[in-house]
């Protein structure tokens, strides 16, 4: 009876001090930074947390092996993992529950387990709409375009709707898939573009990058620079590396920018917050990037 006790007081005190494990699914994820952010604060709090890289683009691993990773991560014990480019729509069909911001936006960046059950989260929205206050507060918001309609394109998106937004233009390659996310948006401020891009930046007050081109491994601009006028200002969601091609083209031209670090921050926050079940201190998550 007594060595039975004492075994269950052991088992208590192990579980009580194991670290909380998390992680980050994507592809071409080497230069995230967000295992330093979650183990930076995670230590600031006196917790004791691991944040791994479950990148799928690095061999044998292939885009194919979603559902086995994230499989792997719910039975090792897993309080969450993070999920980014490009399988923030993908990983949909694999959960158990969305959260109503998560089904309103149609992408998750954010998966919780508990209770045997996977949910599905999206702190990106929040995360850009704090970062483009604290960027670019009080900007004009007549017309913004943005390129991208992918994951992280339906946050931003939504953020810029609830900032007030009165007409946002959604550029993607994949028609369809620019209809779809204005029909997944409130407000009816959104439209697909249906002239040249060129065109729909016409008197435009501002253009968003939502697409994954500035990342490291995917270099280049997603419109040309000689689009760019001084009086737009200019917001990438891509942090790594901070200042991308196109933050450097639109800062040469004279206009206002938003680069991704302040998203990533306050993104990584809120899922803090989720996977830990204690509140990130913002400035010192932000002051610390």
């Amino acid at each position: 009876m007594t060595d039975t006790a004492g075994a269950e007081e052991s088992a208590g005190a192990d579980a009580a001090t194991s670290p909380i494990l998390t992680g980050l699914i994507g592809m071409d994820i080497q230069g995230s930074r967000s295992p330093e952010m979650h183990e930076r604060e995670a230590a600031a709090q006196g917790i004791a947390l691991h944040y791994r890289l479950l990148d799928l683009a690095v061999p044998p691993h292939t885009a194919d092996d979603l559902a086995a990773t994230l499989d792997t991560a719910k039975r090792s014990g897993f309080a969450g993992v993070n999920v980014t480019h490009p399988f923030k729509q993908r990983i949909i069909a694999l959960l158990d529950e969305l959260s109503d911001e998560a089904r309103a936006i149609g992408a998750v960046n954010t998966v919780v387990f508990q209770n045997g059950r996977s949910t599905g989260h999206n702190t990106d929205s929040y995360g850009f709409g704090e970062g483009f206050e604290r960027q670019l507060g009080g900007v004009a918001l007549n017309r913004v375009v943005q390129v991208g309609a992918g994951g992280a394109g339906a946050a931003t998106a939504m953020a810029m709707v609830k900032l007030g937004c009165r007409d946002l233009v959604i550029v993607d390659p994949q028609a369809n898939r620019a209809a779809d996310l204005v029909g997944r948006l409130p407000g009816g401020v959104a439209r697909a573009a249906t002239r040249d891009i060129a065109d729909e930046l016409a008197g435009a007050d501002g253009i968003i990058n939502a697409t994954p081109i500035g990342m490291q491994g995917h270099p280049g601009m997603p419109i040309d620079p000689a689009l760019l006028r001084a009086e737009m200002w200019v917001a990438d969601v891509v942090y790594f590396p901070l200042e991308t091609e196109l933050l450097r083209a639109a800062r040469a031209a004279g206009c206002r920018t938003a680069h991704g670090g302040d998203m990533a921050v306050f993104q990584a926050a809120r899922a803090f917050d989720l996977f830990t079940g204690h509140a990130a201190d913002r400035q010192r998550m932000a002051a610390g990037f």
